[in-house]
C-alpha cells in the first residue's frame, strides 16, 4: 500500500497471501450487512485502535493474537476478518490462525485505509 516495507517484510506478507482469503472493504461491508455472524478484530497496535477503528471491531493486537485468540470463544469455523493499517500484518495474522486451525480467518486487504475510503461506520 502506500508504505515502503522491507524486503524480508514482504516476502513473509505475499506468502501468507498466497495461503489465506482476503476481502476488500466493498466486501467487508457486504459482509457486515449479511445474516452471518462476524467477528472483526484490529490488529493494529492499540494507540493506532484507540485513534480510531471500525464501528464494532474488536481490538486484538498481532503481538498477542495466538496467545489470546482462545479467550473470545470462537468455533474453528468462525468467520472472522482481520484488518490493519493495509493489510500486510493483518496477512501475517490470518496464516497464523489459519495454522491455529481458524478455517474462516479473512484479512483485509486495504486496511485501515481502506475502511475509511469505503466509508464504513468508526469510532
Amino acid at each position: 500500500m502506500a508504505k515502503n516495507h522491507s524486503p524480508k517484510f514482504l516476502k513473509i506478507v505475499e506468502s501468507a497471501r498466497a495461503e489465506i482469503p482476503e476481502c476488500d472493504a466493498v466486501g467487508l461491508r457486504q459482509m457486515l450487512g449479511d445474516s452471518e455472524t462476524l467477528v472483526v478484530f484490529d490488529v493494529r497496535e492499540r494507540h493506532e485502535f484507540e485513534s480510531g477503528h471500525l464501528a464494532g471491531a474488536v481490538y486484538l493486537g498481532k503481538g498477542v493474537l495466538e496467545r489470546d485468540i482462545e479467550k473470545h470463544g470462537l468455533d474453528d469455523d468462525s468467520r472472522i476478518v482481520l484488518y490493519c493499517g493495509g493489510g500486510f500484518r493483518s496477512a501475517i495474522a490470518a496464516k497464523s490462525l489459519k495454522e491455529m486451525g481458524y478455517s474462516n480467518a479473512i484479512s483485509l486487504w486495504g486496511g485501515w485505509r481502506g475502511i475509511q475510503a469505503e466509508g464504513l461506520p468508526i469510532e
